[in-house]
């Protein structure tokens, strides 16, 4: 099945819509795209202690490899910012142990849209390989 960015953005939309950001008001929704075309999508959940704040792109990739999924190709992150706002560090991190090098959307509400190979966005990226 083959799904087009603009459907992956818009899933990603309506995940920003359950975010729970009762303290920065920061929205943010993800979806990710297996690669048998399946969608996952996840909104970021704040807690009062910052730390234990999830962030959008974890909460898709947990719930798909909860489900016994393993295998992407793409993921879209939404937020209502101005700006293209890209994965924090933690969740690049995440995303490239997880997913490998997918391709990454990023969109806005204005209808910005720019996309990135996930090697781009963390290169010389810390995995498994190491651990050897």
């Amino acid at each position: 099945m083959t799904v087009n960015s603009e459907e992956l953005i818009s899933d990603a939309q309506a995940a920003r819509e359950n975010a729970f950001a009762p303290f920065s008001g920061f929205r943010v929704g993800a979806a990710l795209l297996s690669k048998d075309g399946e969608i996952f999508t996840g909104c970021n959940v704040e807690s009062a202690t910052y730390g234990l704040t999830m962030c959008a792109e974890r909460v898709a990739i947990f719930k798909a490899v909860s489900e016994g999924v393993s295998e992407f190709e793409s993921i879209a992150v939404v937020t209502g910012a101005q700006r293209l706002t890209p994965p924090c560090g933690a969740c690049r991190q995440v995303i490239w142990e997880m997913c490998g090098n997918v391709t990454v959307v990023l969109a806005n509400l204005e209808g910005l849209r720019e996309t990135f190979e996930m090697k781009d966005l963390l290169p010389e990226a810390f995995d498994r390989s190491f651990l050897a």
